[in-house]
């Protein structure tokens, strides 16, 4: 048996490795099959910890250097069948079976040597950080039935021969790694279960894999692959799951023979490009429990044939163009559980079954042109999460018994025509984690407990027509962002709302509350939005308001709130919005006080307080107050006239010498005024001697950044922004937008500083510059794959943060490599929010794109602004994310946005042009940044692939940056990565930016 296995070897590492079996066996006396193992363990050990550190724990008990017993020895098994994660057969001699999953490998790569395991029946190194190619000698191995690579960062080519290929093999596992070009040449034999998944493989499916009559499990989603999906896939008789989707970008329908495949369980083919119909062959395959055909072009009506499905659980047609209405004979469905339909053309009514889905957990139909009201005995099965039916028409009551289960999570009934009372039972609802019922009809009072719900961190009860009183609130709820906006809502605002720690949103504006603004409210630590504009609050502004040191927006105005503005506000270091107009305020702000909020803040803040005078802001009330003063002026000026002449000439020559003054003073420029935000070892004159040209590290449209060093030695960005003047060149912006946001890649603002002759901001200080100076610099070859990908994977997450987390939402509006600033660790920040929007209309809790918004003139850079924007003045989430894929465009091939591209006007059509399929790994390559290696190939192509998909002419068709920072963060970064030496990309540009 031995020497059958030894034949087995190919025949030139048989003749190499025969001297060295010989001499081993004679001088240890073991055999020389038992040998082999220990040989071929000793390379694999060697290989898969080649670039681990040097103290590595992994495989420590593989103990190599010890020889095989005699084969004389009565020993039950060699020493190595005794090695963590390694199984022999039956005699304790040969080698079965290897399971290092989890195994820490760091980088470790599968050695050719693995196949003189010629015993070997299972391999598996899953989730342990591999890279490096499959060796080709695996394709030879005789005995290898199962291979699982799973979950590593495997790059290169799969491989394709020689025959015999994969002889004995059941299962092949390469899912999540980092393989390129065509799907390997599978064809018959005993496959069962192949799965190809989350790569980078391209081209088309072979019509070979048809004839693997014994497979089970075919995955090859989240590849590159494209052509039309092979009906020969449907002669696979005994295939149960088929995962074809998710980013193969194929051409034509579902093919119809897949109603053929009587075996099948689960069939997903979503996201990957479909058009056509929903071919009704579908119906007849009575086993199917899962169906994933959404974010396809699939139009048409729904096949009433779907309704044959009886086993179906799972059914997600979301996102296509799809027609006509929900199909009757879904009634049938009676296991399904999940049933989404958002994101269509659909019409006509939720049909009254749909309620007596008695397994029913997930009901998402949201977008669509629904009519008619919500099933009467939706929930009462007792077992639905979700309910999402935004924007449609639906009209009637709210279903009585959505929580009879007590499980509802999730309860989005927005942007509907819904009327009468909220359900009384929501209130006892305590699973309840998000509820949204804005903008519809609903009336009556807010039932009691529904602001006390322990699991709720969003109430939008916002645009209806409730009214009555606001409930109590308990201490424990956890509410984030509760809104009762555009209601009839009268009474108090509950004082006990100060015990939401959580809260980061409150906003009952438009009502008819009355009273006054409650102090406790002080006590919500996280608050950082709080309007309460429009009511009929009285009293005075509270105090304690100015100890909520994260509010960054405060709107009163529109209420009749008296007394004097608290000076504080203006020590409060994140507030960026403040709005008091229209009320019965008094006082005066000193030009010494506009500090903070008050130095950003304009006339339309403040108007409608007649007796209120901010000096140099409200010019009109402050002349009123003077005048005033000028009348009483002239009544003591008349007494005067009756006391000695002597006191007139005194009076006189005081009067004389105080309007010199008071001229000279004028003709002074005003003293600059700094704002801190965070604790700074810094005063104003420091500031100010900093602003020299020796200390320039940058210039920009909007004004200048100098390097200032703190008395301790710290280091500070100072921005000057261009001259004085009525406009602020995006002072107001930045202020409102930093001082307002916390995210560890946003850069940070430490204060500002106003005075006659312009303004300052102060940032932490980025002493590696930007990314498009090193990107573009003599060193960009220093910026590696890897650390482009994590610089890509920052800003991103930042730009999520902004668009998905911030309430309202906010636009940049000026996204490119040259305003995302790199710390001494090579970390991104996004900066420069001189152009910055609140978007304050949209769904910003569900997920969606805010409704776009109309500016009067274009902003941004050239070669980074989006086209609609451009065109039609419309702004959305959509224009950044066009700006961030030229970013990562950038990063792909190293071009600058705008240069040389011949026919082509700028870096997005010459990617187009140059790689018309972004699923051509070879072609992105091609364009790649020549001075880095081309590998990983699969991350390279992954990065443009990305781009490619975000400055897509049709702004609805990019993806979202949440989507952007889930696909990024899926990307294995390379563990040997140029960018490791950092200190020599921060040398040279530390140098280039001190010169």
């Amino acid at each position: 048996m031995a020497q059958v296995r030894r034949n087995n070897l190919r025949p030139c590492i048989r003749l190499l490795l025969l001297p060295l079996l010989a001499v081993t066996a004679v001088s240890a006396g073991a055999s020389p099959v038992t040998s082999g193992d220990l040989y071929a363990l000793s390379k694999l050990k060697s290989s898969l910890l080649s670039r681990s550190a040097r103290n590595s724990t992994s495989l420590a008990d593989w103990d190599v250097a010890t020889p095989p017993p005699p084969s004389s020895s009565p020993a039950a098994s060699h020493h190595y069948c005794n090695f963590s994660g390694v199984t022999c057969d039956a005699s304790g001699n040969r080698v079965v079976a290897i399971n290092l999953t989890g195994v820490p490998l760091h980088g470790g790569v599968l050695p050719t040597e693995v196949s003189l395991l010629d015993a070997l029946a299972s391999l598996t190194v899953a989730a342990c950080s591999l890279s490096g190619p499959i060796p080709a000698s695996l394709a030879s191995m005789p005995l290898l039935r199962h291979l699982n690579l799973s979950t590593n960062n495997i790059s290169g080519f799969f491989p394709s021969g020689p025959e015999p290929y994969f002889p004995s093999a059941e299962v092949i596992d390469v899912y999540n790694n980092s393989l390129t070009g065509p799907l390997p040449p599978f064809g018959g034999g005993r496959l069962r279960h192949l799965h190809l998944g989350e790569n980078y493989f391209s081209g088309g499916i072979p019509e070979e894999y048809g004839a693997s009559k014994q497979l089970e499990h075919l995955g090859l989603n989240g590849n590159f692959l494209s052509g039309r999906v092979p009906p020969s896939l449907s002669r696979l008789k005994r295939l149960k799951e088929m995962y074809l989707g998710h980013d193969n970008v194929f051409d034509g329908g579902i093919p119809s023979e897949f109603g053929e495949l009587e075996a099948l369980i689960s069939l997903d083919m979503a996201h990957c490009n479909l058009t056509g119909p929903i071919t009704p062959e579908l119906g007849r395959l009575t086993r199917l429990e899962t169906l994933y055909l959404y974010s396809n072009n699939l139009v048409g009506e729904i096949p009433a044939e779907l309704g044959n499905l009886k086993n179906l659980v799972n059914i997600d047609l979301s996102f296509n163009k799809l027609t006509g209405e929900i199909p009757a004979s879904f009634a049938g469905l009676t296991r399904l559980k999940l049933l989404n339909l958002h994101g269509n053309e659909l019409q006509g009514v939720i049909p009254e079954f749909v309620g007596e889905l008695s397994q029913l957990e997930i009901l998402q139909a949201w977008e669509n042109n629904l009519t008619g009201e919500l099933p009467a005995n939706l929930g009462k099965n007792g077992r639905l999460l979700t309910l999402d039916v935004t924007d449609n028409r639906l009209t009637g009551a709210i279903p009585p018994g959505l929580c009879a289960g007590r499980r509802l999570q999730f309860l989005f009934l927005m942007r509907n025509k819904l009327s009468g009372p909220i359900p009384e039972d929501l209130g006892n609802c305590k699973t309840l984690a998000k509820v949204r019922l804005n903008s519809n009809f609903l009336n009556g009072s807010i039932p009691a407990g529904l602001l006390d719900l322990p699991m709720n961190s969003m109430l939008d009860l916002s645009d209806n027509l409730l009214s009555g009183e606001l409930p109590k609130v308990i201490p424990s709820a956890g509410l984030g962002f509760l809104s009762g906006a555009s209601n009839r809502l009268s009474g108090p605002v509950p004082p006990e709302i100060g015990h939401l720690k959580k809260l980061s949103l409150l906003n009952f504006s438009a009502n008819a509350l009355t009273a006054g603004v409650p102090g406790e409210l002080s006590h919500c630590e996280s608050l950082t939005v709080l309007d309460l504009s429009r009511n009929q609050l009285a009293g005075e502004i509270p105090t304690e308001i100015t100890n909520l040191k994260v509010l960054t927006m405060l709107n009163l105005s529109r209420n009749s709130i008296s007394g004097e503005l608290p000076l504080e506000i203006s020590k409060m270091i994140g507030l960026g919005v403040l709005d008091v107009s229209y009320n019965n305020l008094s006082g005066r702000v000193l030009q010494s006080q506009l500090q903070g909020v008050f130095a950003v803040s304009d006339a339309t803040d403040f108007e409608g307080n007649p007796g209120l005078c901010v000096e140099r802001v409200t010019a009109a009330s402050c002349s009123r107050l003077q005048r005033s003063r000028r009348r009483d002026d002239k009544t003591w000026t008349m007494l005067l006239w009756l006391v000695p002449a002597v006191s007139a000439v005194v009076v006189a020559m005081a009067v004389y010498l105080g309007l010199k003054w008071w001229q000279a003073a004028r003709r002074r420029p005003a003293a600059w005024k700094m704002t801190r935000f965070q604790n700074l070892d810094l005063e104003m004159d420091d500031v100010l001697g900093c602003l020299r040209e020796e200390n320039v590290v940058g210039r920009g449209g909007a004004g200048t950044v100098y390097r200032c060093a703190t008395r301790s030695g710290a280091e500070v960005a100072v921005k000057r922004l261009r001259g004085p003047g009525r406009r602020d060149h995006g002072f107001r912006a930045e202020v409102a937008t930093l001082g307002g946001v916390r995210h560890r890649n946003i850069v940070r603002l430490l204060g500002f500083a106003s005075g006659a002759e312009g303004s300052l901001l102060l940032y932490e200080y980025m002493p590696a510059g930007s990314l498009g100076t090193v990107l573009h610099g003599e060193r960009g070859a220093l910026l590696g794959w890897g650390a482009r990908l994590r610089v890509a994977t920052e800003a991103a997450r930042a730009l999520c943060y902004l668009h998905h987390e911030c309430k309202p939402r906010i636009l940049h509006r000026d996204v490119k490599s040259s305003n995302i600033l790199l710390d001494s660790a090579m970390e991104a920040h996004v900066a420069d929010f001189g152009l910055a929007k609140f978007l304050r209309r949209g769904a910003s809790g569900s997920g969606a794109v805010a409704a776009a918004e109309c500016v009067s003139v274009v902003a941004g850079t050239y070669g980074y602004i989006a086209p609609e924007y451009a065109y039609t003045l419309r702004v959305d989430e959509k224009t950044d994310v066009y700006s961030f894929g030229v970013v990562l465009l950038e990063l792909v091939t190293g071009r600058r946005p705008l240069g040389d591209f011949g026919d082509e006007i700028d870096l997005v059509h010459w990617a187009r042009s140059a790689v018309p399929r972004p699923s051509d790994a070879t072609a992105v390559l091609a364009v790649a940044d020549p001075r880095l290696p081309p590998e990983p190939a699969g991350l390279i192509a992954g990065l443009f692939r990305v781009g490619i998909s975000c400055v897509r002419e049709s702004s609805q068709a990019r993806p979202t940056m949440r989507e952007v920072v889930h696909v990024l963060s899926s990307f294995v970064r390379p563990v040997a990565d140029p960018s490791n030496s950092t200190s020599k990309v921060l040398g040279e540009v530390h140098f280039a930016g001190s010169g």
